[in-house]
């Protein structure tokens, strides 16, 4: 199916997938706004929720509101790495490589922490190079490619904690929550309506804007400038995790360059053409808060990487 391309600007054109993506998903914008940044940049998104919270039907929805190839992989103990990038196999007499589900546009990979390191690691290399090497030859991944990955995080039996190192290939981490109350009545209502979860064409979700949308965006978003001293806020912030005490690992400098790529697509949907430190503590809990590591006592007593990003963001002096 030939792509989609919006006759309006490539910004208000992604504006229109939050609202597509609002018909099947009752609230979540912010987990909305989340995914559309990564697109724009380039990232990955890790969503934390407990089951029930709608995280595929989101995924679902994004990639049907922009018209991306989706696939959902479920992620359990026995899963192995040719089962996510794919396997050559025999066939009339010569070997041919059968592509696994990470070639498509959007892969969720679904309770990722279920599956042993391995086969996590098989992503690692899809993530950062956008391509999975088999047999030592190098097989291209579609673009755009998003990996959406979800874990639960109140069930650890039987799961393997992401390592630091794939933890880092992730743009975001996003915790996805509860609705209020009042979302919840309007998902009863829809529901009580004949409302089909899996059928995303019977709740009006369209095709409102296309790859060539989404490139047309991700130079707008490249083009988005940030000036010496927000810059020097985002190093400061970064090595300000690294010196706090509650802290036993802080940022990496590829975090220092997630938040900047983050700040610049939260500034581009805002309509501005720079960065202010604004964009800069928007991004800020969801572009670190995993690429910290909390000393084992502030754990005990209660201690969350929110709670340490806040402090640090509360400390380090805002560029006027």
């Amino acid at each position: 199916m030939p792509s989609k391309t919006s006759n309006d600007g490539p910004r208000e054109a992604v504006l229109r997938v939050r609202e597509e993506v609002a018909k099947a998903v009752v609230g979540q914008e912010r987990v909305v706004t989340a995914l559309v940044v990564a697109l724009l940049v380039r990232g990955h998104v890790l969503l934390e929720g407990v089951p029930g919270v709608a995280k595929t039907l989101l995924a679902k929805a994004l990639a049907a509101s922009l018209q991306l190839d989706f696939k959902r992989l479920q992620f359990t103990p026995d899963l192995m790495p040719s089962d996510v990038v794919g396997q050559l196999i025999y066939e009339r007499q010569e070997f041919r490589f059968r592509p696994g589900p990470v070639f498509t546009n959007l892969l969720l990979a679904d309770e990722v922490n279920r599956t042993p390191p391995k086969t996590q690691a098989a992503l690692l290399e899809a993530m950062e190079e956008r391509q999975v090497s088999v047999e030592g030859e190098a097989q291209p991944l579609p673009d755009p490619f998003l990996v959406v990955a979800t874990q639960n995080p109140v069930e650890y039996e039987g799961t393997y904690p992401l390592p630091e190192a794939e933890l880092d290939r992730f743009l975001l981490k996003v915790l996805v929550d509860y609705p209020s109350a009042e979302e919840e009545a309007a998902i009863l209502a829809r529901h009580d309506e004949g409302l089909d979860p899996h059928d995303l064409a019977s709740v009006g979700v369209r095709p409102v804007a296309g790859a060539a949308d989404l490139a047309a965006a991700r130079k707008e978003v490249a083009a988005v400038t940030v000036d010496d001293r927000v810059r020097d806020y985002i190093v400061a912030v970064v090595r300000a995790t690294r010196v706090s005490p509650s802290v036993s690992l802080g940022a990496s400098p590829r975090g220092a360059t997630m938040v900047l790529w983050a700040s610049k697509a939260w500034a581009w949907l805002a309509g501005k053409p720079f960065v202010t430190p604004d964009e800069v503590k928007a991004v800020a809990l969801p572009t670190l808060r995993h690429r910290i590591e909390l000393r084992p006592e502030v754990e005990l007593e209660g201690g969350t990487a929110d709670g340490v990003l806040n402090g640090v963001l509360a400390s380090v002096p805002v560029p006027r």
